[in-house]
């Protein structure tokens, strides 16, 4: 007779609704090319993309800063949806090309086997859509998520109206539903020129371009075409607060700053507006390379971390390709749309050839380059940072989601809502956790809380990174990412597991935390006692 562990996990893992050979994230240039190119060659691809979003998650800023500036008709699924589709004519190509395209789906977590589990059958995606979420089982993965943006925080930046270039740009372009009519774009950089250029196209008034340094850091010419157009400038100013009777914006106060960011004295002056665009940087989304353990590294040109890829663009992990963005953003993306789609050519073909297809020889010779002319964008970000502390103070929300200041940061406070006053607490800052090591923002996270929000740092990991940095006297590629995990996007339980686990799993799960004399449920009577640390307790205390 045949014994069975009933503790063992052995056949009791969810299994993937479906399997693919190759699945495409990310319906931009760079993702759409890429599975063009591999199912024209006969692999059976799946691309998905999470637009249009829910107008839920739109609201949390996820995955880019919309900042409550959508108008009523993206509740309407049916028309974002045709929208979304309408501005990517390519979905029409991967279609025609045999691509399963799946819009409105989101990628809420990547699963595969490494040292703490082994009993994955293959690889596996989270997906989820509005209404349910399921497994997708692949062979070979290309990560083309694109990037998101940079956030710094100001007084009154929680108010309604406070946007990311990405967030803006997708509203007036995919989505059509942009609700501001006055503008003022934070950054006179390549972004900051190309989100004011679309603003005005789409008859949105740009009331005005800030820029920290002494001078527009963009295309010249951009910028004089701007200003025939009424765009004012203003270089050596920062953002000093957002104003409204309401929690919307309704006006902004700038000043003007030295060298060093401290402002000059009378220079203030208010001007009315409903939105403010941050358009200082975008920052490749990483998190599902994280998870399917792609190597990264820091690159300041290219906005961060960015994964290790090879000239046919193959991650450290071997299954895994990435494209675009994701991969480095710069200011050369932004007026050349091609070097992405180049780049999902060279990984569909890569991951086409590995499952065995038969692609062309010499198809892929040209690399487009993934190392930028350009120079580091974080001493930029440092000089707006700095400035906004100097006109700003320390007792600023650096995390919206949960309230925690700059000044609460660097102090590593506990969050005000618990009103918890530890006197081990109180002694603990940034100094002395030096004392234990390096900074990370792990531990940050759970000292203070700030990035556990529904955003998921989405709007303050960059402010956070800097500011340990700072507070640290180190660079910040010395500040390491946070960790990522499973769901690496906000959905709601009914949404993200709906159903319940198996009577098989249901019985065991306890053990399955490793060390089973860590826990005891308390639903089973008498269990308590029979586990070997309570038998052990009793041997000591009859002794």
């Amino acid at each position: 007779m045949r014994e069975t562990d009933p503790r063992s996990i052995a056949g009791k893992m969810p299994a993937p609704d479906r399997h693919v050979p190759l699945v495409v994230v990310g319906a931009g240039a760079a993702g759409v090319a890429a599975a063009i190119e591999a199912a024209r060659v006969g692999v059976e691809v799946v691309l998905i993309d999470e637009h249009p979003v829910d107008n839920d998650m739109m609201a949390m800023d996820v995955p880019l800063c919309f900042g409550q500036r959508m108008d009523g008709s993206v509740r309407n699924r049916a028309l974002m949806l045709e929208r979304v589709v309408e501005t990517n004519p390519e979905l029409a190509s991967a279609h025609e090309a045999g691509v399963d395209v799946q819009l409105g789906t989101y990628v809420w977590g990547a699963f595969v086997n490494g040292p703490a589990v082994q009993e994955l059958p293959v690889p596996m995606l989270g997906l989820a859509d509005d209404r349910r979420s399921w497994l997708l089982g692949y062979d070979r993965l290309i990560v083309a998520a694109g990037a998101r943006d940079v956030l710094l925080g100001f007084p009154g930046w929680e108010r309604a109206g406070t946007l990311g270039a990405g967030g803006a740009t997708a509203l007036l372009t995919r989505y059509r539903a942009l609700a501001a009519r006055r503008l003022l774009v934070l950054g006179a950089g390549a972004l900051g020129l190309h989100t004011a250029e679309v603003a005005v196209e789409h008859g949105v008034e740009v009331v005005g371009v800030v820029e920290v340094d002494t001078q527009v850091r963009g295309d010249s010419a951009t910028a004089k075409t701007l200003a025939t157009r009424g765009v004012p400038f203003f270089t050596s100013h920062t953002i000093k607060a957002a104003r409204g009777r309401t929690g919307e914006i309704e006006s902004v106060v700038i000043v003007g700053v030295n060298h060093d960011g401290t402002p000059i004295a009378g220079s203030e002056r208010e001007i009315a507006c409903d939105a403010v665009c941050w358009a200082i940087g975008m920052v490749p989304n990483v998190e599902l390379l994280h998870l399917v353990g792609a190597r990264l590294r820091f690159v300041s040109a290219l906005g961060g971390f960015v994964p290790d890829v090879d000239a046919r663009m193959c991650t450290s992990a071997p299954t895994v390709f990435a494209a675009g963005d994701c991969v480095g953003f710069h200011d050369d993306v932004l007026g050349d749309p091609e070097l992405a789609r180049a780049q999902g050519r060279l990984a569909g073909r890569a991951a086409a050839e590995s499952l065995g297809a038969r692609v062309e020889a010499g198809a892929d010779r040209a690399v487009p380059a993934t190392e930028p002319p350009g120079v580091e964008v974080h001493g930029h970000w440092r000089a707006w940072l700095d400035s906004l502390i100097a006109v700003g103070g320390w007792d600023v929300n650096v995390c919206q989601c949960e309230e925690v200041t700059r000044r609460e940061l660097v102090e590593t406070k506990p969050p005000r809502y618990l009103n918890w006053q530890s006197p081990q607490m109180s002694a603990r800052s940034v100094t002395t956790l030096l004392r234990d090591g390096p900074l990370n923002q792990d531990q940050i996270k759970r000292l203070t809380r700030a990035g556990m929000g529904p955003c998921q740092s989405r709007r303050c990991r960059e402010q956070v990174g800097l500011l340990l940095a700072q507070a640290a006297g180190t660079t910040i590629d010395r500040i390491p990412l946070p960790t990522f995990r499973p769901p690496i996007r906000p959905l709601p339980l009914n949404v993200l597991w709906p159903a319940d686990e198996p009577a098989a799993m249901r019985e065991e799960w306890v053990s399955w935390f490793g060390i089973p004399t860590q826990f005891s449920p308390h639903w089973t009577a008498g269990m308590a006692i029979d586990e070997p640390t309570a038998h052990a307790r009793l041997i000591l205390s009859d002794e």
